[in-house]
């Protein structure tokens, strides 16, 4: 049995050491042959097909003729900010000029409970009956695809009208309103023509029809169904309504039991999907006690965010009634929350109301009034009387008129929502008599169905109130007629964003007053990508929780506070899927984006993404070398406006380059700047077209096709590529191609190939699989820098590479671990031997060569756990932890925590509530016909939003190679790492002789974060709307309910007890 020992002696002048395990020896200097061996051959390879150096090159003569500036970053973000606030003023414009003309429409406009009018019906036209004439509301209505409409077939010349299933076509309020409306036609005509930019336009009635322009056909659900109802959506409610405080008080008691109960549990999720993120609120449940619907959250209100208002919504499926009510202590406590969570500055600070809901009230509770509201009525208290008695429907409306409320009666499941609609038209009196058309934004939504071919998109609306100016209205309640509003895609922001100027990882992004991203490169709002499937809080992701190494929240709340200003951090980057890591230093720059709640920053790398260079060619160099076939530009980077003029939207961008310059009429807006630098690079690398070529037509040059591609990318979004194999043998169909998105340039980010290259050593090639399907398994890319200065301050000015067939690669590598000094060519060692195990795994621990297959693309703790934790011990590999704020998690469907407040901030309802809740919520013009209503989970598991900790892995630069030995249970097992030269690849040869299974693996698996309530009740900054609008001195009080009306002793008791208050 031979003992471990080490023995040193000369090689070839190189020291080579033999470690000895048990049986069989490795040999460093051996292993070190093998990586300079394969190293040189696959530089070689990388360097000649990619043309590398006749690139850094061509970019080295033309040094001395080009200028290097510093970026400013502040001019950048303040530049970015006018941009989007002129795209935003223009939008604003549109509505506003539909505003004036509703309520002009309106004012010229005598109601007639008589008129019949034709109109038409979203659902209803191009419909005939079985004699194929036209249904009534469904004439004959021209419908053609529209590219700039994603497709959808729409008419540009009239609007439709959709009125909700359960509302009735021909209803005389209907009618009227319809047809007044129908001024607006011609005014969205103007707007979009004025504006091509322009997407949906939209009148919603406070009458409940929606008016939208263009005309498209609306499709009923399987059921025959569209419970659309304009009146339900977020730009809808905050546009009518101020900010609100607003405190449920429920009925428990044994009288609630059964069916009530039932509509009381709907009637407050009714009330919750009114509530957006600028209000705030709480549930009490009451009988003889007091009961906080969320036990952990007593005596104060939360926002109104989704996940806070999913998470109360599972906690109103656990009442039951029992006992008695006492509703003064109910009262009582609403008052007294509402008062000190006031005091505290962190609500609303404007609005606040009471919702009752019982079947009953034995008393008025005027005392408590007296004490709590009386005389100023800064409390709105709006009761639900549940069920067909109308025993105490005088009680009931009594309070609501004397606390400028409004009284309704719920008999059904199916009164429920007009119902509680009610209160919003009371909480907009005082707006609509200030007449004040405050303008609100929503925040990002997704559009469901998106382009076929794009898939769906983010976008904000805006909107605005309009109001009936009769001098009969304004003076008494003040009566709202409804919110016009347009959608904004955000991809029209991204257009605007000057991407070359952010750099290889610079970005830029914008949020909202309450902190949530509006914008920002790493916001996943979907499942998965590629699918429609929504995450149900993709709408409420805080900064905080993608620039999450800000602990202090320093960046977030100076954005929400609307400041001009810096901030630098060091970052982690994740890329790749999330599976590799770029460490670096950003400095942020961020300014308010005037006219509207956002604010805007933009972030770029220390060193080179710090600078950029400006070269100048002829325009008619630039032009021919810019039109040659292998060329293409960033598919999403604007250089030219193509759609201001709508004969230009068929234009490329090289196309409208083209027109740009030869200064054709009607001139096209382009980024001047840009086309200089995009002209340069097309001269700099034009001569790779003309070398590509050669290599492909010389018939010794790459016999066995393992060279594929060759493509190139600069910092100006041009690219070219060279197929050196024809299409159909191509290993990977969808490499630089729009299904791989992480391998183009697109509109906020970079190719992955570029980034990674871009953190290298210059002059080092970057190679790894990529992740994904078995398809993806079969290449290697390999890509390296080009820098055009040799210091810090150099930009990084393009980036070359090439793709290989994976077998092609692997069997170099083969090929270079048989070779060995031995003078007679006879090898003692090489990875062909049983007796170790070799492996090529790159900077990531990622594996790229294995004798199994099968591991290919795995993580190489997962296959050599005790090997890959001896790395991380003596420092060769570092494991750095992550965290995700957006992740999903596995749940058993069913699964209750029940046993303690809450076991995650995010934690929701069960997932089909969520999404018809978050359906109900927002609004998107595409999103009846196509939303998505498939089972989530997979068997008894399920999807939900979740906080995970999870590790990512990097090699440590300075240490080029390493021995270890590993003691496996009494068995010593050695180990070689030598990196390879010019790249970032590692060779580990690992002794095969012990036994190590045990070793648990060393696992990329993410792992969730649980909480205990603190993020719900946490409340972040957030900037207040500057409007509010609580109560008015000249609102008419007396329009408080739907019931019968008061009896007699009651109507003197109110109006006795008004004009005391009045007279105070």
């Amino acid at each position: 049995m031979i003992t471990f020992f080490e023995i040193c002696f000369e090689i070839s002048g190189a020291v080579c050491v033999f470690l000895l395990s048990q049986l069989y020896v490795i040999k460093m200097c051996v292993v070190k042959l093998w990586a300079s061996a394969f190293g040189g051959e696959i530089k070689s390879i990388s360097a000649k097909y990619s043309g590398s150096q006749l690139l850094q090159k061509k970019y080295k003569e033309l040094e001395k003729s080009v200028r290097v500036e510093e970026i400013d970053g502040m001019k950048v973000v303040k530049n970015l900010s006018k941009k989007m606030e002129e795209m935003f003023r223009k939008k604003k414009e549109a509505i506003r000029r539909l505003v004036e003309a509703a309520e002009e429409a309106h004012l010229q406009h005598e109601e007639n409970p008589e008129l019949q009018y034709e109109y038409f019906n979203a659902v209803l036209i191009n419909e005939v009956d079985e004699e194929g004439n036209n249904v009534e509301l469904g004439g004959e209505f021209v419908l053609e695809p529209n590219e700039h409409f994603n497709n959808l077939s729409v008419n540009l010349s009239l609007s439709v009208v959709q009125v909700p299933t359960n509302m009735y076509n021909k209803d005389p309020a209907i009618v009227n309103g319809v047809y007044w409306s129908e001024a607006l036609n011609k005014v969205f005509v103007d707007n979009f023509e004025k504006d091509p930019s322009l997407i949906w336009q939209y009148f919603g009635s406070a009458k409940g029809f929606f008016r939208q322009y263009p005309g498209v056909k609306w499709h009923p659900d399987e059921h025959g169904v569209i419970a659309f109802d304009c009146r339900n959506r977020k730009w809808y409610i905050q546009a009518a309504t101020s900010p609100k405080d607003v405190v449920i008080l429920v009925d428990v008691s044994g009288s609630m039991k059964g069916l009530r109960l039932t509509i009381a549990r709907q009637t407050v999720s009714s009330i919750l999907d009114t509530l957006g993120d600028d209000d705030f609120f709480n549930i009490i449940a009451y009988n003889q006690e007091i009961h906080y619907v969320e036990p952990c959250l007593n005596g104060t209100l939360v926002r109104a965010d989704r996940n806070n208002k999913a998470h109360f919504r599972e906690h109103l499926d656990k009442l039951f009634a029992k006992g008695i009510g006492l509703l003064g202590d109910a009262l009582t406590e609403a008052f007294t929350i509402l008062s000190d969570f006031n005091q505290t500055g962190h609500g609303s600070v404007c609005s606040q109301a009471i919702m009752l809901v019982t079947d009953g009230a034995t008393q008025m509770y005027d005392d408590v009034f007296a004490k709590f509201n009386w005389p100023d009525r800064k409390v709105r208290i709006f009761p639900y009387l549940i069920g067909r008695e109308s025993a105490f429907a005088d009680n009931m409306k009594w309070m609501a008129c004397a606390n400028k409320g409004y009284f309704s009666q719920i008999s059904t499941l199916a009164d429920v929502q007009e119902n509680v609609m009610r209160y919003l038209h009371v909480m907009s009196r005082p707006k609509v008599i200030d007449h004040e058309h405050d303008t609100v934004w929503t925040e990002a939504y997704m559009d469901s169905t998106g382009s076929i071919i794009k898939g769906p998109s983010l976008m904000t609306t805006v909107a605005m109130p309009v109001f009936s100016t009769k001098n009969e209205t304004v003076s008494l309640c003040g009566i709202l007629l409804g919110v016009v509003g347009t959608d904004i895609p955000l991809q029209e922001l991204m257009k605007i964003i000057p991407k070359h100027l952010l750099g290889i990882h610079g970005y830029a992004f914008a949020i909202t007053n309450n902190g949530y991203i509006l914008t920002h490169p790493d916001l996943r709002p979907l499942y998965q990508k590629g699918q429609k499937r929504r995450k149900p809080n993709y709408s409420s992701v805080d900064l905080s929780e993608v620039e999450w190494e800000d602990k202090d929240d320093f960046l977030r709340n100076a954005m929400v506070n609307r400041k001009t200003g810096t901030f630098s951090m060091e970052v982690k980057k994740t890329v790749d899927k999330g599976k590799r890591l770029l460490k670096m230093h950003n400095d942020y720059y961020y300014t308010e984006v005037k006219g509207t709640p956002f604010s805007v920053g933009v972030a770029l790398s220390r060193g080179h993404g710090k600078f950029f260079f400006r070269g100048n060619v002829s325009v008619e160099a630039g032009l021919h070398d810019l039109e040659q076939p292998d060329v293409a530009l960033a598919d999403e980077w604007t250089y030219c406006n193509t759609d201001e003029y709508y004969e230009h939207r068929s234009l490329s961008q090289i196309q409208a380059i083209k027109l740009y310059l030869t200064g054709r009429k009607p001139l096209i807006k382009c980024d001047r700047e840009l086309i200089q630098e995009v002209l340069f690079d097309a001269v700099v690398t034009a001569p790779l077209e003309a070398y590509w070529t050669g290599l492909a037509l010389n018939k010794s040059e790459n016999s066995d096709k393992g060279v594929e591609i060759a493509y190139l990318g600069t910092r100006t979004g041009l690219s070219r590529t060279n197929l050196f194999v024809v299409q159909e043998d191509l290993s990977n169909q969808d490499f630089l191609t729009a299904e791989d998105k992480e391998g183009v340039f697109n509109a906020d980010h970079f190719p992955l190939w570029y980034k990674r290259a871009a953190e290298q050593v210059p002059g080092t090639f970057v190679y790894s699989i990529p992740f994904g399907g078995n398809e993806n398994k079969s290449v290697v890319l390999a890509s390296t820098a080009i820098q055009l200065l040799d210091d810090r301050k150099s930009p990084i000015v393009a980036s070359v590479g090439i793709q290989m067939n994976l077998n092609f690669f692997q069997r170099k590598f083969w090929t270079a671990s048989r070779q060995c000094a031995a003078l007679d060519g006879k090898c003692t060692i090489s990875c062909d031997n049983e007796d170790i195990k070799c492996y090529l795994i790159d900077n990531n621990g990622f594996i790229l060569v294995t004798e199994d297959y099968s591991q290919t693309g795995e993580f190489f703790g997962e296959v050599e756990a005790a090997v890959m934790t001896k790395l991380l011990l003596i420092g060769s590999f570092k494991r750095i932890n992550l965290y995700d704020y957006q992740a999903l998690c596995r749940e058993y469907a069913g699964s209750s925590d029940s046993g303690h407040c809450l076991s995650h901030p995010f934690s929701i309802v069960k997932w089909l509530l969520t999404e018809l809740v978050m359906f109900l919520l927002e609004f998107n013009l595409y999103s009846w016909w196509h939303v998505d209503l498939s089972v989530k989970g997979q068997g008894k598991t399920m999807l939900v939003p979740c906080d995970t900790e999870y590790p990512a892995f990097v090699s440590e630069r300075t240490i080029k190679e390493t021995t270890g030995n590993i003691d496996c249970e009494g068995c010593v097992r050695s180990f070689v790492i030598q990196q390879i030269p010019s790249s970032n690849l590692f060779m580990v040869v690992v002794d095969n002789k012990c036994d190590c299974s045990s070793t648990l693996p060393v696992s990329m698996d993410p792992i969730e974060i649980m909480y205990i309530l603190v993020k719900l009740k946490f409340q972040k900054d957030r900037k207040r709307p500057e409007s509010c609008h609580p109560f008015h001195p000249e609102e008419n009080a007396m329009e408080c309910g739907g019931a019968a009306g008061l009896s007699a002793p009651l109507t003197g008791a109110l109006l006795s007890l008004l004009a005391t208050l009045f007279t105070r």
